[in-house]
């Protein structure tokens, strides 16, 4: 059955997940899952049963509480409970398969380290996952990634799909100066930029056309910037409420890596980004 799933561990940066989640479920009329992964956290030689009971039934007493609290903000929503044994990153990932997004929480920029959960669960799962930063406020502004690619185009059905579900605004970004940015690599664009300009400003146009016949009641903009895609989304974040981008990773060298501008984003951007696979939409 499609779902939300959210992962809950007590601290703030998971209620403002829980907050985010909520709502997306109960938009999106689907039910709502709590997870909260928990495990034994001394070596498998030092492990004592009475103990082991202890630290389990402090999970479960974690995760009634998130359960409570989805309760309490949408006394109507379908709520179920996951408890789950190891990492979280695992307990999230497998949860996922049926889930139209996951729904994480992350610590400030400053305090985002290599491996984190906001990190690895949007670089390996096949679902949308949605890294809360901050609170979404009533007048909302989603910004998506655009160049041309199929990655792009699955963020902006995301993008779009959230604009009509809260009644928020959407800006396309696409930023142009970066080689890999532009159509087929051409550099010789790069000496002329009115015609970078108008060869970028036609994919930019292209690429959102069809959602804004899909969604006639968005209202919705379109920036060409001539800075890297990194800059411009960092840039256009500072307004956003929500930031969209698709996954693009280096298969070749590390399969399971971020794309430059999504671990970025992840890492720096203010607000709420959400990280699409290519097949979404």
């Amino acid at each position: 059955m499609s779902h939300v799933v959210v992962g809950y561990d007590g601290t703030s940066e998971s209620e403002r997940a829980l907050r985010w989640a909520v709502e997306e479920a109960r938009l999106r009329r689907v039910p709502l899952t709590v997870c909260h992964a928990w495990r034994w956290p001394y070596p498998v030689g030092h492990i004592d049963r009475e103990g082991v009971t202890i630290v389990r039934r402090m999970a479960e007493h974690m995760l009634d509480h998130g359960v409570a609290l989805a309760h309490d903000l949408a006394p109507a929503l379908k709520v179920r409970r996951r408890l789950a044994t190891g990492g979280p990153s695992g307990a999230l990932l497998n949860e996922g398969p049926d889930a139209e997004l996951i729904v994480i929480g992350s610590h400030p920029p400053e305090e985002m380290h290599v491996g984190s959960t906001a990190l690895r669960v949007p670089a390996r799962a096949d679902r949308p996952v949605a890294v809360v930063r901050s609170a979404a406020p009533r007048d909302g502004l989603v910004v998506v990634g655009v160049d041309g690619s199929p990655g792009a185009d699955a963020a902006l059905a995301f993008g779009f799909e959230e604009a009509v579900l809260r009644g928020w605004r959407l800006r396309a970004v696409y930023g142009c100066w970066e080689p890999g940015a532009v159509p087929d690599g051409d550099l010789s664009l790069f000496d002329d930029e009115d015609k970078l300009r108008h060869v970028c400003g036609a994919v930019l146009e292209r690429a959102v056309a069809p959602w804004l016949v899909k969604n006639p009641f968005v209202q919705a903009t379109t920036s060409l910037v001539l800075r890297s895609p990194r800059e411009a989304l960092l840039e256009a974040a500072e307004e956003a409420t929500l930031t969209v981008v698709g996954a693009r990773g280096t298969g070749a060298v590390r399969p399971l890596t971020l794309g430059a501008t999504s671990d970025a984003l992840l890492k720096h951007a203010p607000c709420t980004v959400t990280i699409v696979p290519q097949w979404f939409g």
